[in-house]
């Protein structure tokens, strides 16, 4: 299994409910989880390359992450995150 430039081994802390994002559900998160995908930044941060390794370990549709905007929508919700945490 090829794994994005993202990937982490384990989540940092607490992993983030990727089901926020419109497209993703209970089966994406999971695989997500299982190629080391589990915080909001991350998505946020995906290169071209890190989209089509993505596509792959998802075993999803090409062009779904492009067409449900995932990294335009994880972006939105790591800066709320960031707020939130700076609130506290």
């Amino acid at each position: 299994l090829v794994r994005p430039s993202i990937a982490l081994e384990q989540p940092r802390g607490e992993a983030d409910n990727l089901q926020r994002i419109r497209g993703i559900g209970p089966v994406l998160e999971q695989r997500l989880n299982e190629i080391g995908v589990f915080h909001f930044d991350q998505l946020a941060n995906l290169t071209d390359e890190d989209v089509e390794l993505v596509t792959l370990g998802l075993r999803t549709i090409p062009g779904r992450i492009d067409r449900d905007d995932w990294i335009g929508q994880a972006t939105e919700l790591t800066t709320a995150t960031d707020d939130q945490r700076s609130r506290k």
